[in-house]
C-alpha cells in the first residue's frame, strides 16, 4: 500500500466499508488493532487506501467514545481485489469478534476534497469489472462519506453542532444506517451514512441542523482538510442497529 499518494491525480478503484460492534471479551483485541492503524493491511493485493477508525457512543457522532465499535473505510483497485478482501481473514478476525457487523462493497460516483492530500476519482469499468453495470441500475441504496480535519481553533464550535446534526439523521427519512467515526479523537472525524435513494440523503445534506451546520462550517472555514463522497452500495452483508445486508 502506498502511503504518500500523489495528490495531484485522484485516486480510483472499488470502496470497502467493514462496521464492527465487539463483544466485551474483544475489546482489547479490538483497541489494539485500532492503536495498529492500516498497517496491519499493507500487504493485501491491490489496497491503495485504508483507514481504522474508533467511533462515538453507541456507533454515534459525539465526544463520547464507543468501547466496542470501530469502523474500516478502505479503497482497492478492483471490485474483484475488494471481495477477496472482505471474505479474507484480516476482515473475518474481527468480524467474528464482533456482537453485530456489516460489510460494504462500494462504487464511488462522485466526490469532491481530499482525505491526506489525496483525491478519489469515480470507480472505473475496469475497477468494477463484472459490477460496472450495477452502478447504472437505479434502486441501489445510496452512500455518503464525509470527512474532515477540523481547526483547533474552531473545535468548540463545530461541536455545538454536531448533536443536533447526529439527531437530524438518526430521525431523517430514508436513513438506513449512519454511524460516526474518527482516526483521531476531537479533529478528524468521518460520517458514514446508507440511503435509500438520492432524494432523501440530498433533503438531509440540505436542510435542517445539518444544512445549518454545512453553511456554518463554510462560513467560517472550520476545516483544514475535507472530502465528501457520493457512493452506490454494490453489495452487502451482515447486521448494523436492525440493518440486514
Amino acid at each position: 500500500m502506498d502511503s504518500h499518494p500523489s495528490a495531484t491525480t485522484a485516486q480510483t478503484g472499488v470502496v470497502a466499508v467493514v462496521l464492527v460492534d465487539y463483544l466485551r471479551q474483544h475489546q482489547a483485541w479490538g483497541w489494539a488493532r485500532l492503536a495498529r492503524g492500516p498497517s496491519a493491511f499493507r500487504d493485501v493485493p491491490g489496497m491503495l487506501f485504508a483507514k481504522v477508525m474508533g467511533s462515538g457512543h453507541d456507533g454515534g457522532f459525539s465526544l463520547r467514545p464507543s468501547t466496542s465499535h470501530q469502523g474500516l473505510i478502505c479503497m482497492l483497485r478492483t471490485a474483484q481485489e475488494a471481495r477477496a478482501f472482505l471474505e479474507g481473514a484480516l476482515v473475518l478476525e474481527s468480524r467474528t469478534r464482533a456482537r453485530e457487523s456489516w460489510a460494504g462493497l462500494l462504487a464511488v460516483t462522485s466526490s469532491r476534497g481530499t482525505w491526506d492530500g489525496q483525491a478519489w476519482g469515480a470507480s472505473s469499468e475496469d475497477a468494477l469489472g463484472a459490477h460496472a453495470h450495477d452502478v447504472a441500475l437505479s434502486g441501489a441504496p445510496i452512500a455518503a462519506l464525509t470527512r474532515a480535519s477540523i481547526r483547533p481553533t474552531k473545535v468548540a464550535a463545530f461541536w455545538r453542532h454536531a448533536p443536533a446534526s447526529q439527531e437530524a439523521m438518526a430521525q431523517a427519512q430514508g436513513c438506513d444506517l449512519a454511524v460516526g467515526l474518527g482516526e483521531a479523537p476531537v479533529l478528524r472525524q468521518c460520517t458514514f451514512s446508507l440511503w435509500r435513494d438520492v432524494g432523501a440523503m440530498t433533503d438531509y445534506a440540505r436542510g435542517g441542523a445539518h444544512g445549518t451546520a454545512a453553511q456554518a462550517a463554510m462560513r467560517n472555514d472550520y476545516f483544514t482538510e475535507s472530502m465528501f463522497v457520493r457512493m452506490k452500495l454494490l453489495a452487502s452483508d451482515g447486521n448494523w442497529k436492525a440493518l440486514h445486508g
